[in-house]
């Protein structure tokens, strides 16, 4: 705990310094504790939202291509490149789960509390998202959102539904296919921290993740 406060005081007080030397703001800064949330949780190496089988239907009905098994890993390597390059600076984790790419957005930037509302700074950043993933049309996009543990569990899931939703659609209306796209809420049940006793914990388990799964034939 004491090295990330450190660490949140060093990225505060250049903040401040960025903000005394310029006109404009800078991309706002995260701590350092969200960088290095973990890739294990099984949710994130499961299917594809309602099956692939089901969602590759909707994506042959759009007419959307499947990618050829010798295609997919070059694929989805220049698609983490181009994501990477993209969101560089914003403060997000662009994370690889085996063949998928996971883009994890910390409560920064998401959602006011008790909110579905996706308020102006995640905005912003679901924009640069959006025109990334809709040009890369040859993926499944599953929107996951998750909540930490205040509150009840039905009420965190629904919750988390809501803002899985709202995401979905803001995607949706941005380029990106529907036909692409599934949502789905977790709300307290799949924590990075447990317990989230402190609120950096409870923050990084506030959380929404975009997965990109490569589509094939």
């Amino acid at each position: 705990m004491l090295l990330s406060r450190r660490l949140l005081a060093a990225v505060t007080t250049a903040s401040a310094l960025a903000l005394a030397g310029c006109q404009s703001a800078p991309p706002p800064v995260i701590p350092a504790a969200f960088t290095p949330l973990g890739v294990s949780a099984p949710y994130l190496s499961a299917d594809v939202i309602g099956g692939s089988r089901s969602r590759a239907a909707k994506m042959r009905a759009a007419k959307i291509r499947p990618l050829s098994p010798a295609m997919a890993a070059a694929y989805m390597a220049n698609f983490d490149s181009e994501l990477r390059r993209q969101t560089a600076g914003i403060g997000l984790d662009v994370l690889r789960v085996g063949d998928a790419i996971v883009v994890r957005i910390p409560a920064a930037f998401t959602f006011d509390a008790g909110s579905a509302g996706v308020k102006p700074q995640f905005d912003a950043t679901l924009l640069e998202i959006a025109r990334t993933v809709k040009t890369r049309n040859q993926t499944f996009v599953d929107v996951l959102a998750h909540t930490d543990t205040t509150g009840t569990s039905q009420v965190n899931e629904a919750l988390s539904q809501k803002r899985a939703a709202a995401v979905a659609t803001y995607l949706v209306g941005h380029g990106v296919a529907k036909a692409r796209i599934a949502s789905r809420g977790y709300g307290e049940s799949a924590p990075l921290y447990l317990p989230d006793d402190t609120e950096t914990k409870k923050a990084g388990n506030r959380r929404v993740e975009i997965r990109l799964v490569p589509y094939r034939g």
